[in-house]
């Protein structure tokens, strides 16, 4: 009997343990992106087509032909701009970019929005208190961008142009980095 109550006890505990951890991994894809869940056990691609926030900047990626890239073990951290944010460039500009003749341009600006490394909010933040205010970064591209402190729990992001985006959503782990959600299409120079 007290062989069975032994194996009994341990069934529970490993049941318990086992509950616990799928109520832990169903907690960490709470974060939603456009209406659905962002899932860290997916990469970057995989996710970011779920998001109906991000159908243009999806559009851009697989016609720069980033998939595989982007798809990679990276670590990479990207600062996905939304669908408004592409709204908010001069009309013209999106069909433009999507023509044969531009996926160079095109390229050149979707790569100005990624970093290497796996950057979540808490490093950017160190980083922006060790810099005084501001941290620069390194863009795949080869570019700089700027995040800076918005007061005492916000970070923005500036482009080599001056131009500047809210980070409205932070801290989308993916399987292969991380992913900021910003309101503004970053400009290389």
């Amino acid at each position: 009997m007290k062989i069975v109550s032994s194996t009994l006890k341990t069934v529970a505990v490993a049941a318990i343990v086992a509950v616990g951890a799928a109520s832990a991994i169903a907690g960490m894809s709470k974060v939603t992106v456009g209406g659905n869940a962002m899932l860290p056990s997916k990469n970057i691609v995989e996710n970011a087509v779920n998001s109906k926030d991000h159908t243009t900047l999806v559009a851009a990626v697989k016609a720069a032909g980033l998939v595989p890239t982007l798809s990679s073990k990276g670590p990479f951290t990207v600062f996905a701009p939304t669908n408004s944010a592409f709204g908010k460039l001069p009309e013209g500009t999106v069909p433009t970019l999507l023509k044969s003749e531009n996926l160079g341009t095109l390229k050149g600006i979707l790569t100005y929005h990624v970093v290497a490394g796996k950057l979540d909010r808490k490093t950017l933040w160190k980083w922006v208190n060790k810099g005084n205010g501001s941290a620069e970064l390194k863009t795949v591209a080869g570019g700089k961008l700027w995040v800076m402190a918005n007061g005492d729990s916000n970070l923005m992001l500036k482009d080599e142009k001056g131009n500047w985006a809210n980070i409205p959503t932070y801290d989308v782990y993916q399987s292969n980095g991380v992913i900021h959600v910003i309101d503004t299409v970053m400009m290389p120079k």
